[in-house]
């Protein structure tokens, strides 16, 4: 069986949701490959390969752990105007590795320099899996020719193998992408992404890799990645456990033929802005339907808070609740449990103003239960696959969205066996 199908099958969780997988379109100027380095032990690639043949601008949010990957240390210093590769390793972190993981670093650096004219603050690098293990420097190493030689101009199915490349727990290649026209010309945004368990929003969370061709500043990327973090990957959550590697870098060649994207208020910018949020906001609710075991994915829209930034302290404390998580697993209308998350939090919610609706079903007002109130129509919605949670506080004009799934024993199962 080749890598790229036993990527499918190396879980003994991965048992559902295979979604249909989208045309992503190529990136002039990136080349991409994928390989096995053996990591696992197993045939399935863990090491894959991004290439910038003419160079890239970027911008990268990364998590703010402070026991954080030194992929991350080293990255902050990159070259933010021509990036040349980012290589992404699965199965160790490189967090917690002393002065091995910092060297390994340095040694993999070495070879890239070797084969290209290319200064080292222009290669990115990209961790995760176990903690604290020694970097498999040799492994890597040992596959670098291999990619190298593989690399290729991205089609549908070489960014199906990255995608798979970098899973760890996920059971499934999270992909996305969006094509904006442009002029005479279109801009094309691809994303992958990969991220199960330690969900918690705290920049971003996971790792997301998303690819332009746009004409556009390396700071008016900056702008717009960091401005629709907060809707989408800072908006959702899984188990509320924030990564030592958590990141998301976005790139572009600027290979397309749109007039230069050089300010955010332009409308080719505004339009860039929205399919790059529609791309990164599929990715991050494609982390939440790959919960570790998770079966449900939860919504919850908070809004009448007294500002903005209540409203997603709101939201996150619904959406991280194990209470509220496990009775979303069974689907048990216990709305109490939605009115405790609310009140352990700095909004000063009145009790006589909170309306909290689950689906189109109004539970409570006035500070108390609805008289409409059926338990049996809510429990046989929240049988379903996909659950919404309507808050108003009804104190102001704030807002949020969070985005989660359900809380169950597959997870504990999972994470149990994390390490086997």
């Amino acid at each position: 069986m080749t890598n790229i199908f036993m990527n499918f099958f190396f879980k003994k969780h991965l048992s559902r949701k295979m979604k249909d997988f989208p045309e992503m379109p190529s990136i002039e100027g990136l080349e991409i490959s994928a390989a096995s380095a053996n990591l696992y032990n197993k045939d399935r690639d863990d090491v894959c390969l991004f290439y910038f043949s003419d160079g890239a601008i970027f911008s990268g949010v990364y998590t703010k752990s402070t026991t954080r990957s030194v992929c991350i240390d080293w990255n902050v210093k990159a070259d933010k105007n021509k990036i040349r590769y980012l290589l992404v390793n699965t199965r160790n972190a490189n967090a917690f590795t002393g002065n091995q993981g910092k060297k390994s670093l340095i040694d993999l650096t070495k070879f890239f320099i070797s084969q290209k004219k290319i200064k080292k603050n222009q290669i990115l690098y990209a961790s995760t899996g176990v903690i604290g293990q020694p970097f498999p420097l040799e492994k890597i190493k040992s596959v670098l020719p291999n990619l190298l030689e593989k690399l290729n101009r991205p089609v549908k199915i070489s960014w199906l193998k990255q995608a798979l490349s970098i899973m760890t727990t996920d059971t499934f290649a999270k992909m996305s992408c969006a094509v904006v026209p442009a002029g005479n010309d279109f801009i094309n945004i691809s994303g992958i992404a990969k991220g199960s368990g330690m969900i918690a929003p705290n920049m971003a969370t996971m790792f997301g890799f998303i690819f332009t061709d746009a004409n556009i500043t390396q700071d008016v990327l900056t702008k717009i990645l960091k401005k629709n973090v907060a809707t989408t990957f800072n908006a959702i959550t899984v188990d509320g456990d924030t990564s030592t590697n958590d990141m998301v870098l976005v790139f572009s060649t600027r290979k397309s033929k749109n007039r230069i994207i050089k300010d955010v208020k332009s409308e080719l910018a505004k339009e860039f802005d929205k399919a790059l949020h529609t791309v990164m906001l599929d990715l991050a609710k494609q982390v939440v339907i790959d919960g570790e075991g998770a079966k449900k994915f939860l919504t919850v829209n908070v809004r009448g808070a007294s500002n903005d930034d209540l409203a997603k302290e709101v939201a996150m404390s619904i959406a991280n609740s194990p209470l509220v998580k496990t009775a979303v697993a069974g689907s048990d209308p216990n709305w109490g449990r939605i009115l405790m998350a609310i009140g352990k939090t700095n909004e000063r919610a009145k009790r006589n103003k909170i309306e909290v609706s689950i689906g189109n079903f109004l539970i409570t007002k006035y500070g108390m239960v609805t008289p409409s109130y059926d338990e049996a129509k809510v429990k046989e919605y929240m049988n379903g696959e996909d659950i919404v949670f309507d808050i108003n506080l009804n104190l102001g004009k704030g807002k949020f969205t969070a985005y989660t799934c359900d809380f169950n024993a597959e997870y504990i199962s999972i994470n149990a066996d994390y390490r086997s």
